[in-house]
């Protein structure tokens, strides 16, 4: 029942409650039957087809998207599944938008018929789909009734496309300027255009249209709104015959942009018409009405096989892409009984229910007349229970000789002037006599009174009721004629997709063979829509319209009544409470379920009626609830049904429990034999692999030794050759030594009559100086010797200050060189200047480090403070950089768990020795210094063996030797005083013992650490103490240090004495 609104009863709660559950365990529901049939096909291997039939208006629709969204929703899961599961649900927007459009019945109604194919696997999983389209209602392109719409797409184009895209179109969003929309029901109630165009496109990206495809389909979309207000005007020819001219060639001049054609093509195939037969064309000019029927034609034509066009692109999209055989379930929405009570019945309601007689037929014939039949013919006792069987009706519409189908053929295709007044005519004649056939002028006399009989119409009696059909257009719709010329100028197009639409236009392909009617291709694909849904198991869908107003909580008793009646609902259901609800045949009954007994199980020897009987004999049924017949068993209650499902498929997990205890089995046995075998592989191949090893180091080895005696010839060679090259360089050497000393002696010879001659020369100067200050004196005033002492004490300081320029030393704070001094006045300045020159370098030089390298230094400051002229090992450190971490801690994976262990920054990691009380020896422990505690950790291991806070240090001792030897000494009472004093040897003491000097003293609660540099110390051990004594001693072990214990108290280091 159709409730005309939105109701919370299809949600995804409710699918799973119907999910996997028998047909009658919940109330009646469309999911129970949608799940039905998919058990069916999946567990059953039996296809199923699903019949969804109604009056237009009753939700038809709705019902097919409601059964793929369930099946959807309960078959697999998985990329590929998802993929094609929403391929098939998003075909529906597509095929709605231009197949369904708004009448006067239904907002949403199919004006064609749409029969899917779902293929799926074995398993249940959705493989792909099929979709057969029938008679798409294409004269609602060009007009439609009062208080209808076009379809859909023509109206979501122009409210829902950008202005961009509208612009490319050449399209206006206003309605009013196409002639092909109706304007009084443009809008409707509910519906947005605009999402659902939006809706439309993301439904073909995702189906698999490519965006190229999908301008050219919008292209054509408006194409057709073009043609539409393409209007003509009549003109009259010298010979007195009348032809058609085109008023405004705008509109042409668009549409032929868009498709790609030249406008001068198109406007002659509007005004001509070429009519050829075998080797003769005629040419004849068209007057206004036919030019505007070609006009119509051309953009039904375009439209319909642009729809045919769109399913056979979504075919491509959702077709299986295995080749096995699949199982399959058909979903049938066609349009639904239409009855207009004005009478205006045409072509398309004639063959719409033409169609549903078809459908009510194989409904008779499956449940009705088949099931009461097979009740007869199998032996069970049986009332007969009478119907209604509409085979009569149908036989009038398609009989191939007297039908009115065949009639409406012979009358189109015959010579001479058809229409049609004579069609009905021939009607008359023939059908007169017909008990489900009414007119006005038939031979039977008693409806010549009749005056809702108009004279140019015919009445059937359906099964749904008497309809009246108008014979205007019959012929017209019939003949589905369009000019060879049109067809030739579409081909002609420069769009991708036109050429594919009319292929007949073809000037090399021309037929000149008449194209098929539309009823008889609707006839041929009604009957092989028929024997396809005879091939498979049905399931019906009965949709009831409550009300004729399209509103909710509005039931019509006499409307609903009428639909029930003529539907056949009532003699069905009386069937079906007096017959078995379920029958099998005696073969696959037993082959399911020959588990539940042990004399069937596995194999049944005897006839498949006797198991069957022995079978029901052994289960706990009571005798009333199943019959057998000749061939079947009959099974009256579905409960008894369920309890033998559920019976055999506890017996299924039990068969499954054993099957897999031995295939496990199985499966060890043969891991292990593969073993076996492959191990026995791996050994050979080891031997070979070994051998060849071997045999590669015997021939490296002779290479290496080949290589060496090359080599010893090569330098025997070498030497000799060099040795002749000495010998050739020492003539030379000798020879060029020779004749640098001639020419030594040479230049001195030159360089001293050189020096005698300006010797001559200064001597001269000098007396002629002497004689001009002589004869001069005199006129020198009393100060002038004072003048020439100053310039003369400023010239030499210049010339002081710019000599040191050049010789300024170098900037390295050790460099402590100076130029000397030249005159003894510059005393003062030349103990200044070095002094001002250091401080200066200095600064530069410090300016120059880095925070890190300062610490270094700094470090390295203290250290000489500490052990500066103190101890003898100090002077060998200075060049060593202070590194810290020797053992890389942090980056080590060895110590990771002795890194985690440790909270603080770790500032030094090295090994020390910690030497034994007992005699002397040391004992390899990792030494961690950090800002607040000394830890001792085990090398091997890792785990610490003492931690020691700083504040629980008294002092360090150390000796004046060049040995490693260092004593922690820890404060009286400390908690880490108890096990006594560390004594530990390093290579790196002066840095440990600087580092934790400077630990020490940064440490805010801490006290600075005493560092004691004695020759002999005492050290704490537990409860005693021990000295421990230093001694230059002769060298032994490899100059090593070496420890020995004199007594319990005394401890002596020999320290080796160095050079």
């Amino acid at each position: 029942m159709n409730p005309y609104r939105v109701l919370p009863i299809f949600t995804p709660e409710k699918v799973e409650e119907y999910r996997n559950r028998n047909f009658y365990e919940l109330s009646p529901h469309i999911y129970a039957l949608a799940d039905e049939a998919y058990r069916s096909l999946r567990d059953q291997d039996k296809d199923q087809c699903i019949l969804i039939t109604g009056e237009s208006g009753a939700g038809k629709t709705e019902a097919s998207k409601l059964v793929m969204s369930y099946v959807a929703a309960v078959c697999g899961k998985g990329q590929e599944v998802n993929k094609v599961k929403e391929q098939l649900l998003q075909s529906n927007p597509v095929l709605e938008a231009f197949g369904n459009a708004k009448t006067v019945r239904n907002d949403n109604s199919s004006r064609f018929g749409k029969y899917m194919d779902i293929e799926f696997d074995f398993k249940g999983d959705p493989l792909g789909g099929v979709i057969s389209n029938y008679l798409l209602e294409k004269s609602r392109v060009v007009k439609q009734p009062r208080g209808e719409r076009n379809f859909h797409i023509f109206y979501q184009l122009l409210s829902g496309a950008s202005d961009d895209t509208l612009k490319k179109l050449k399209l206006d969003r206003d309605f009013s300027k196409y002639n092909y929309l109706s304007l009084d029901s443009a809008v409707v109630n509910g519906l947005d255009d605009a999402a659902n165009f939006r809706t439309v496109k993301n439904a073909m990206q995702i189906v698999g249209f490519m965006e190229d495809e999908v301008q050219s389909v919008l292209e054509l979309v408006a194409a057709v709104l073009k043609l539409g207000d393409i209007e003509f005007k009549p003109e009259s020819r010298c010979n007195g015959t009348d032809e058609s001219r085109i008023k405004d060639k705008n509109d042409l001049k668009e549409m032929c942009e868009l498709l790609g054609i030249e406008q001068s093509v198109l406007e002659r195939a509007f005004s001509y018409r070429t009519v050829e037969a075998r080797l003769e064309k005629v040419s004849t000019t068209l007057n206004v009405a036919q030019a505007y029927y070609a006009r119509d034609a051309l953009a039904k034509n375009l439209y319909s096989r642009l729809f045919s066009w769109l399913v056979t692109r979504i075919n491509e999209s959702i077709k299986a892409q295995t080749k096995a055989r699949h199982k399959v379930m058909g979903v049938l929405d066609i349009y639904g009984f239409e009855i207009f009570e004005d009478g205006d019945n045409s072509f398309e309601q004639f063959i719409i229910n033409y169609c549903n007689e078809k459908l009510q037929q194989i409904f008779i014939e499956l449940t009705l007349r088949e099931e009461q039949e097979e009740y007869v013919r199998e032996g069970i006792e049986w009332t007969n229970i009478e119907y209604f069987n509409n085979a009569i009706i149908c036989d009038l519409i398609e009989n191939h000789q007297n039908g009115i189908l065949a009639m409406l053929d012979e009358e189109c295709l015959r010579p001479g002037t058809v229409t049609d007044e004579t069609f009905l005519d021939k009607l008359n004649t023939i059908c007169a006599e017909h008990q489900h056939f009414e007119s006005r002028l038939s031979k039977n006399s008693k409806f010549l009174t009749d005056h809702s009989l108009p004279h140019n119409c015919f009445r059937i009696q359906h099964y749904a009721g008497k309809v009246l059909y108008r014979v205007e257009g019959f012929v017209d719709k019939n003949n589905d004629l369009l000019y060879r010329d049109l067809s030739q100028a579409m081909y002609k197009a420069n769009h991708s997709l036109i050429k594919q639409l009319f292929p007949e236009g073809n000037p090399a392909k021309v037929n000149l063979k008449r194209p098929p009617t539309a009823g008889f291709q609707f006839r041929a694909s009604v009957g092989t829509l028929m024997k396809n849904l005879q091939t498979k198991n049905p399931n019906y869908i009965r949709c009831i319209k409550p009300n004729d107003k399209k509103a909710s909580h509005i039931f019509t008793d006499s409307l609903v009544c009428h639909q029930v009646r003529y539907l056949g609902l009532m003699e069905n259901v009386r069937v079906r409470r007096a017959g078995y609800a379920f029958r099998q045949a005696y073969e696959p009954c037993l082959e399911r379920y020959k588990m539940l007994c042990k004399r069937t199980w596995p194999h049944w020897r005897g006839p498949a009626r006797e198991g069957v009987e022995v079978l029901m004999a052994d289960l706990p049924v009571p005798a009333e609830e199943f019959s057998f017949g000749r061939s079947k068993i009959f099974i009256r209650n579905p409960r008894t049904l369920f309890f033998l499902e559920e019976r055999r498929r506890q017996c299924l997990q039990d068969l499954a429990t054993l099957i897999q205890k031995i295939y496990r089995g199985w499966k060890c046995r043969s891991h292990f034999l593969l073993l076996k075998k492959s191990q026995i592989v791996v050994a050979a191949w080891y031997r070979r692999y070994a051998q060849e090893k071997k045999y590669q180091k015997i021939k490296s080895a002779t290479t290496v030794v080949q290589s060496y005696t090359r080599g010893w010839q090569a330098r025997k060679l070498l030497r000799e050759l060099k040795y002749q090259k000495r010998c050739e360089e020492a003539v030379t050497t000798i020879s060029a030594f020779w004749h640098g000393t001639q020419a030594r002696r040479e230049l001195r010879t030159l360089k001293e009559e050189a020096r005698r001659k300006h010797a001559v020369a200064v001597i001269w100067a000098y007396w002629q100086g002497l004689k001009v200050r002589r004869e001069y004196r005199k006129f020198f005033r009393a100060n002038a010797g004072k003048k020439i002492y100053d310039f003369t004490i400023q010239r030499i300081m210049q010339k002081y200050f710019l000599g040191l320029k050049s010789t300024m030393p170098s900037m390295s704070p050790i460099d402590k060189s100076w130029p000397a001094r030249p005159y003894r006045f510059l005393d003062g300045v030349h103990r200044e200047l070095p002094r001002i020159f250091h401080l200066w370098r200095c600064k530069k030089y410090r300016s120059q480090f880095t925070e890190e390298k300062k610490a270094v230094y700094e470090e390295k400051l203290e250290a000489s403070e500490i052990f500066k002229d103190k101890k003898a090992l100090y002077p060998s450190s200075v060049s060593q950089p202070f590194k810290g971490d020797y053992l890389e801690i942090s980056k080590n994976p060895k110590y990771q768990k002795l890194n985690s262990a440790v909270d603080e920054k770790v500032l030094l990691a090295d090994v020390v020795n910690k030497i034994n009380r007992a005699n002397g020896k040391g004992t390899a422990r990792i030494f961690l210094l950090t800002k607040k505690s000394v830890v001792l950790a085990d090398q091997k291991t890792g785990q610490v063996k003492a931690s020691v806070p700083l504040p629980d240090l008294a002092s360090v001792s150390v000796s004046t030797q060049s040995d490693g030897f260092f004593a922690l000494r820890l404060k009286e009472g400390s908690a880490s005083a108890v096990k006594g004093d560390f004594l530990l040897s390093s290579e790196h003491l002066i840095e440990i013992i600087t580092k934790l000097h400077r630990t020490g003293a940064t440490a805010a609660d801490s006290e600075q650490l005493n560092v004691d540099i004695s020759d002999e110390f005492l050290v704490q051990f537990k409860h005693d103490k021990v000295c421990v004594k230093f001694i230059q001693g002769a060298p032994k072990n490899g100059n090593s240090v070496s420890c020995k214990r004199k007594n319990n108290r005394l401890l002596e280091v020999s320290v080796p004495t160095t050079a």
